[in-house]
This record gives C-alpha cells, structure tokens and sequence, in this order.
C-alpha cells in the first residue's frame, strides 16, 4: 500500500514539475537567429541591428539595451512618398511567424555609440520579451559586419540627425 502511494505521489510530482517547466519555457521561448549590427566610421554616432525573431507564444518586444550606446526599437516606412523613421514603444511577434528587423523595415537603432563598430567585433544587446504578462530579458551577440557602400541609410550614417 504504501509503495502505490510513494509511486502514485512520485507520478504527481513528475506532472507538476513537468507543467511548471513547460509553462517556464513557453515564456522564453523567442529564437533569435542572424543577428548583426551594421559597421560604422570613427566619427559615426549611430547605427542599426538587425535579426529574425521567431516566438513559440505570442509575444512583443518591449525594449533593447547595448553597453555600446542608447538601443531603441524603430520602423521606417513609406509615407507620402516619404521614407520616414521613427521609435516604436513594442513589436508584436506573432506566435510561430519570424519577424524579420531589416535594414528599410524593423530594427533596434543604436545611438550616442561610445566607439567605432568594426567588422569582425560582437556587439551584446539585451532584448526585454513581454509573454504571458511576464517580461524576460534575452542576451543576443549581434556580429559586426562591413557597411553597405551606397543606398539609402547606408550604413545608418544619417541617423545622427534623425527626428521623431
């Protein structure tokens, strides 16, 4: 009798700590893959980081921070035949869709940079996850590649003087 007990109290145990790992889980569930920052000049101030995020729940990114310089979430779209940049408070990062940050499109803009960022060198970002109510910080090393000659915002160069 008191073996079933011990057998059927283990069996509980095992449920219960196998819920509560799954459910811990689910909230830190974002894969971040192909995360890099684009190189900068001696003198640049600024610049972007770029990845795919990829949630197992729904989520949002709520916020980035870099010991390299100020990190907030941007987006830049057409309006009125205006490329136009601006911060936004969160992402929605749908639950099993990648969201892409590109360069053109979604991205964490880094700013008042303490120094040059030069191919080759990884750069920390810090994302801050909101899932479930919950908010997790993820570390992500973003590498540094070269800048991207010509096109728009090559580089982020112009950055320094953006408006919101």
């Amino acid at each position: 009798m008191q073996a079933k007990f011990r057998a059927a109290t283990l069996a509980a145990s095992i449920a219960a700590l196998a819920s509560a790992l799954a459910s811990g889980a689910a909230l830190a569930q974002v894969d971040v893959s192909n995360a890099w920052v684009r190189g900068t000049v001696p003198t640049q101030a600024a610049s972007g980081a770029f990845m795919v995020l990829h949630a197992h729940e729904n989520a949002k990114l709520v916020g980035v921070s870099s010991p390299v310089g100020d990190a907030e979430i941007h987006e830049m779209k057409m309006e009125n035949n205006v490329m136009r940049m601006r911060q936004i408070k969160s992402l929605d990062l749908p639950r099993m869709q990648n969201v892409e940050l590109k360069p053109g499109g979604y991205h964490v803009m880094l700013m008042g940079l303490k120094s040059q960022l030069k191919k080759g060198d990884t750069v920390p970002l810090t994302l801050k996850i909101e899932q479930g109510g919950k908010v997790t910080e993820q570390k992500v090393n973003a590498e540094v590649r070269d800048m991207v000659p010509g096109g728009s915002h090559a580089g982020h160069a112009s950055h320094g003087e953006h408006k919101h």
